[in-house]
C-alpha cells in the first residue's frame, strides 16, 4: 500500500475515533457516568483527529464553553491548518523555513552574545 494512502486511512480512522469520543463523553455528561478525559480527546486531535474533534464540539455541542479545552483544541486545529498548508502551498512552506532561520539566527545570535559576555 502506498504512503499516501496509509497516511489517509490512519487520518480518516483517527478522525472517526475522536468523533466517536466526543458523542460518547457527550452521553456520559448527560447520564452523569464516567468521562473520557479532556487529556485524552486533546492527545488524539493532536494527533492528527482535529477534525474529528472540531466536528463533534459543533455536532454535539459539547465543550464549546469548557475554557482552557476549547481554547487548547482550537489551536491544535490552527495547527494543523499550518502544517497542511505548508504541505500544499510551496511558497507558503519556503516562507515558513525562511522565518524560521531568521528567528533561529536572531537567538543564537543572542544566545552566542550572552554567553561570551558572561
Amino acid at each position: 500500500m502506498a504512503p499516501l494512502t496509509l497516511a489517509l486511512i490512519y487520518l480518516a480512522a483517527l478522525n472517526l475515533l475522536t468523533l466517536g469520543l466526543f458523542w460518547w463523553d457527550k452521553r456520559c455528561a448527560i447520564e452523569r457516568r464516567w468521562r473520557v478525559p479532556e487529556s485524552t480527546l486533546l492527545t488524539l486531535s493532536l494527533i492528527g483527529g482535529s477534525l474529528g474533534a472540531k466536528t463533534g464540539q459543533g455536532i454535539f455541542r459539547h465543550k464549546t464553553r469548557k475554557e482552557p479545552f476549547r481554547t487548547s483544541l482550537n489551536a491544535i486545529a490552527v495547527l494543523h491548518i499550518g502544517f497542511l498548508a505548508a504541505l500544499v502551498l510551496p511558497e507558503f512552506r519556503a516562507s515558513v523555513m525562511e522565518l524560521l532561520t531568521q528567528t533561529a539566527g536572531y537567538v543564537l545570535g543572542l544566545a552566542y552574545t550572552w554567553v561570551v559576555s558572561a
